[in-house]
């Protein structure tokens, strides 16, 4: 498998702001947050690091780029890092424009290398200082940081007006009971069990899983609210761009959200990286020490109906499918057996990939790369034939992906490679194989 050669990528929010850096400027904001924004891990890393190259075949970059020793992670770690620290900061400017390409468009911060380096150094970590550095000297790629403006100003990544996103909910809730009667998506409610949280595309593209989400709820149970107001929005690629200060608005806004309505529990809908900044990054800069109000994954949360007989399973979906497993949530929060579970409770024809759980490759999409948008799509999808290689082999006809950014990430890539196979959220899977009862079927 393979695609044309790169083309030249030309990136405004890139190749602009270098202009008006000088090495002066460079060195200050390097210093000042070596000084101020790193801790002892930091130098540990770097001191620690003896370029063993263990960690170059845990990557897909490298995998999926000949083997060229640029991709491995220790090598992006040299030619950005490893130099600003030679040089304390003391730069030229084009050099901050390689820093951010290799740091935002060549690395996934899916942490699989971290699991491969013998002294556990957490290689995602130093890029994400590179993005910090990159970001507070304004050379961002030009749409993922059209993103972060949008979540700077309306608190959601897509420019999502509060009408607009009341009206989806209206008019998915009228959806939902065409096919069972008494769904409903209730606004503003106070104390109930759990706050529904969702990412800004769903409004916008993929408004049927917040039906679909109407109508399980409705199914099961569940006593369960959304806000009208902000705060629905649980993404935040700030997080990704090298934006704390976003970060830290967005994510506290959402956190707000929930307890300004009294919920028991925060559901978040499949995605990976939004419950990385719910749970993780966002309260860790907002110097939490743990967020204030329980947090759970959708997979979790499926997991629990499933097992708990609040859903039930009519019969199981045939086609052969295979898993995405998010990074996210499989490395990052344990969840591969779960997920496993519930597959192997609505589907008859599984096929697992290989490698798997923890050690499956990532999507190619998160850690903000798809943000970075159409003019380092080629890149991306070349940067993940490893991915593609590892689908085909499975033989299955559909992806499970229970997270937007893998959808995304395999959608293109199955695009890219001609698989001829399908991307199914699993919230989808499950409309199809659950049990409504009569009394409430439309």
């Amino acid at each position: 498998m393979g695609l044309a050669a790169l083309p030249i990528v030309n990136d405004p929010g890139m190749d602009l702001p270098v202009q008006e850096l000088t090495p002066e400027k460079i060195a200050e904001v390097f210093n000042r947050i070596m000084d101020q924004e790193t801790a002892a891990r930091f130098k540990v890393y770097l001191n620690t690091c003896v370029h063993c190259g263990l960690c170059s075949d845990a990557c897909h970059w490298f995998l999926s780029n000949d083997r060229d020793p640029r991709f491995s992670p220790v090598g992006k770690v040299k030619q950005t890092l490893g130099e600003l620290v030679k040089k304390k900061g003391r730069v030229k400017p084009e050099f901050i424009k390689e820093c951010s390409r290799i740091a935002q468009t060549e690395c996934n911060v899916c942490r699989r290398c971290s699991m491969y380096c013998p002294f556990g150094i957490d290689i995602a970590y130093l890029m994400l200082t590179v993005r910090r550095i990159c970001s507070e000297l304004g050379v961002v790629p030009q749409f993922l940081q059209d993103t972060v403006n949008s979540h700077a100003v309306t608190l959601n990544q897509m420019w999502v007006k509060q009408d607009e996103w009341i009206d989806t909910l209206q008019w998915q809730e009228e959806d939902a009971r065409a096919e069972v009667k008494t769904a409903r998506i209730p606004l503003d409610k106070e104390g109930a069990d759990v706050f529904y949280s969702v990412i800004a595309p769903e409004p916008k593209i993929l408004a049927q899983l917040i039906g679909n989400i109407a109508q399980i709820m409705a199914v099961a149970g569940v006593d369960w609210t959304m806000p009208s107001f902000d705060g629905w929005d649980n993404s935040n690629m700030a997080m990704y761009s090298g934006d704390f200060e976003t970060m830290g608005r967005v994510e506290r806004a959402h956190h707000d959200a929930a307890l300004r309505l009294k919920s028991r529990r925060i559901v978040m809908g499949e995605c990976g990286h939004a419950f990385r900044g719910a749970v993780y990054d966002g309260p860790k800069w907002l110097g939490w020490r743990e967020p204030p109000i329980p947090l759970i994954h959708a997979v979790e949360f499926y997991h629990d109906l499933i097992t708990s007989g609040r859903l039930k399973i009519a019969r199981k979906f045939e086609t052969p499918v295979t898993v995405q497993e998010p990074c996210n949530i499989i490395r990052g929060r344990g969840l591969g057996t779960k997920l496993r579970e519930i597959i192997a409770a609505t589907c008859s024809d599984f096929r697992p990939p290989e490698p798997d759980f923890e050690h499956n490759y990532c999507c190619g999409a998160g850690g903000g790369v798809i943000n970075c948008g159409p003019p380092w799509k080629t890149s991306r999808v070349k940067g993940n034939s490893v991915k593609a290689e590892q689908l085909a082999a499975t033989g299955a006809h559909i992806v499970i992906t229970p997270c937007h950014n893998c959808h995304s990430g395999i959608e293109d890539i199955i695009s890219g490679y001609k698989l001829g196979m399908h991307v199914r959220f699993f919230s989808e899977i499950l409309m199809e194989v659950i049990e409504i009862p009569d009394e409430i079927k439309a």
